[in-house]
């Protein structure tokens, strides 16, 4: 017998006690680690306002441009989200997503994750791009998703009031200047103020 046979057959009596690798799939599933990334979730705040504010960054982040949104802007009598404007439509393509995670990485508002549900087979291509209707948290049902465990929070010699105090920009508090979207509050006070220089002009 050769010394290559008896390797492998040392090889075999040493495993053959061990439990087994693999799982019986889908009668059992594994345990998913916390930052899995499967499909992606549009979050809301606990008002339910959408977190998502139409800024193009997550597809503009996208090195496999899978994502597609149309933007759209708010009004009084329709406020969907708290900027300035919200997304009208806002789709992912499966088929060309590589769930990388740089979407997650680039939203300045913890709109987009990654989560756990990886079951997304499907036989027809075009039941693999995802809608915003799909996508979307249902109302009363808000989550920071796996943002929370992403990104570690700052020091406490770190933290700044503007534009968050955990660490990870949330909306709680926010400056036009710290997300590039003014308020409606600070809007009407820039409108304001341009009305009033341009009175002081006439006048002179």
């Amino acid at each position: 017998m050769s010394l290559d046979i008896l390797k492998g057959l040392a090889t075999t009596l040493k495993n053959i006690g061990r439990k087994p690798t693999t799982i019986s799939y889908p009668e059992e599933e594994r345990e998913l680690p916390a930052r899995f990334r499967g499909r992606h979730v549009l979050h809301r705040y606990d008002n339910e306002l959408e977190r998502c504010v139409g800024c193009y960054l997550c597809a503009g982040a996208c090195p496999a441009d899978a994502i597609y949104i149309e933007a759209d802007e708010n009004t009084d009598e329709n406020r969907v989200s708290p900027g300035e404007r919200y997304a009208k439509v806002f789709d992912v393509n499966m088929l060309r997503c590589i769930f990388c995670g740089y979407c997650q990485a680039a939203c300045p508002t913890g709109a987009i994750t990654l989560e756990n549900d990886y079951k997304l087979a499907s036989f027809y291509p075009e039941n693999m791009v995802y809608h915003k209707e799909q996508l979307l948290e249902p109302k009363g049902q808000a989550t920071r998703g796996s943002a929370e465990v992403w990104a570690d929070p700052a020091p406490t010699e770190a933290e700044q009031p503007v534009p968050t105090n955990s660490g990870i920009f949330d909306g709680s508090q926010a400056s036009a200047a710290a997300v590039g979207l003014g308020t409606m509050e600070t809007q009407r006070s820039v409108l304001i103020e341009n009305e009033e220089q341009d009175e002081d002009r006439r006048t002179l």
